[in-house]
């Protein structure tokens, strides 16, 4: 009866948004046409950025230490930033849009890989029993701040076109498993970014979109913002803005209140300096992908997710079918991606169905027109962002953060902790 009630509402709501023309159309054929490009950028960003992650901290990567281009480096099926978020995607195939966080957390708790920084300390978190939201917070998760999450909420855009709600809803669900504050938001920026990608190819509305997705008053907030001043005021640039972006999200201590590394220690994985150089990829790249990705690389730090994140935005621009033949034509759709039970056209179906999820949950419908074409017919969403949180100043622990017994005999791997208890 619930069930029935649910897609009565859902009709009734899709109904009234299309007789009001308030929505958006987009052929599912293109929909999957530019979520495939999206995977494809991110391959192709991490590829060829690999080589130099984090050799360059603090400086510019120089030209001539900038990788070749070659067609193999597309296929990144054993790159953590490119697997870990089907381990999201594979929870939300298995248990639908409505899964519970805590079980969110037990799948990615019982996850096989290595993990580093927010990721490493959330799921040992979780493997310690300290249930989600709070394995991702900063009393817990010193690396709440780091660029995890951001890294990982490409799937969280590809799978809800035109549905920027959908977008943080899912990091509140997937990207309080290992961040909090600044380092959720950029994640949902990103996700939100790759939303309104299916929609235009101007990059600064596509970056206002992202920013309509976090709170004004954060600190990511103001990186995304200053970058987007600094190129309006100097757009030919890149190195100049790069400078100021090293000023005051490097070298300024009130930007790295919760940073994992000192002050004085160049390496720098939060979220909003990485963030920062995602835009930087986008807006002096100006649509090219070569120069888009060139320029995300080379602004150091983490240059291979960086590049990912950038390349997959810009490439679901263009779509599939509009990219340049270097990028697609070495592509293997044979392997499965490590630790997954997807290989690359594995991945697209999986996509395609949670859209479809998405589009009907969200309010909106799939309709079929006079040549048997499928539309989806997208409701526009007025998005509200997360609660203003801050890794130095966060929100009290409530009672209760741990899993139960009966939870915990759900994960596979535990890490039991003498201070924890559980509930019965």
């Amino acid at each position: 009866m619930k069930k029935l009630l649910l897609v009565i509402v859902i009709s009734a709501v899709a109904l009234s948004c299309v007789k009001s023309n308030k929505v958006r159309r987009l052929k599912v054929s293109d929909y999957v046409d530019k979520m495939t490009a999206g995977w494809v950028g991110q391959m192709v960003g991490v590829g060829w950025g690999g080589p130099t992650e984090f050799r360059w901290k603090g400086e510019i990567i120089p030209a001539e230490e900038m990788p070749a281009w070659q067609p193999q480096m597309v296929n990144q099926f054993n790159q953590d930033d490119i697997y870990v978020e089907m381990t999201f995607l594979r929870t939300l195939e298995q248990y639908g849009f409505d899964v519970d966080i805590r079980q969110a957390g037990i799948d990615f708790a019982n996850s096989r890989y290595m993990l580093w920084h927010a990721n490493k300390a959330g799921r040992d978190n979780l493997r310690a029993g300290i249930a989600p939201p709070y394995s991702g917070h900063p009393h817990y998760n010193s690396h709440a701040d780091d660029i995890d999450y951001q890294i990982e909420a490409d799937y969280a855009g590809l799978i809800s076109p035109g549905l920027p709600q959908s977008a943080i809803d899912l990091g509140e669900k997937f990207g309080r498993l290992m961040n909090y504050g600044d380092g959720l938001y950029g994640g949902q920026f990103v996700a939100a970014m790759y939303s309104e990608a299916f929609f235009t190819s101007d990059i600064d509305k596509i970056i206002r979109a992202g920013l309509a997705c976090i709170p004004p008053k954060s600190q990511y907030y103001e990186a995304i913002s200053d970058v987007v001043r600094w190129h309006g005021e100097n757009p030919d640039d890149w190195q100049h803005a790069w400078q100021l972006i090293e000023a005051k999200y490097q070298d300024n201590p009130d930007y790295r209140r919760f940073s994992c590394s000192a002050l004085d220690d160049p390496f720098n994985i939060d979220a909003k300096i990485n963030g920062a150089y995602i835009v930087m990829g986008l807006l002096y790249g100006r649509g090219d992908p070569d120069q888009t990705i060139i320029i995300a690389t080379r602004c150091g730090q983490d240059s291979d997710c960086n590049p990912s994140n950038a390349g997959g935005i810009l490439f679901t621009t263009i779509g599939y079918n509009n990219l340049d033949e270097k990028f697609t034509s070495a592509i293997d759709t044979s392997p499965k991606f490590s630790y997954t039970d997807y290989n690359f056209p594995g991945l697209l179906a999986v996509c395609e169905k949670l859209a479809r999820q998405a589009m009907l949950r969200s309010g909106g419908a799939i309709e079929t027109d006079a040549h048997g074409e499928e539309w989806f017919v997208i409701p526009l969403q007025s998005p509200k962002p997360s609660q203003l949180e801050q890794c130095w100043m966060p929100t009290p622990l409530p009672d209760g953060v741990n899993y139960t017994e009966e939870e915990m005999s759900k994960i596979a791997v535990t890490m039991r902790r003498p201070d924890l208890t559980f509930a019965p």
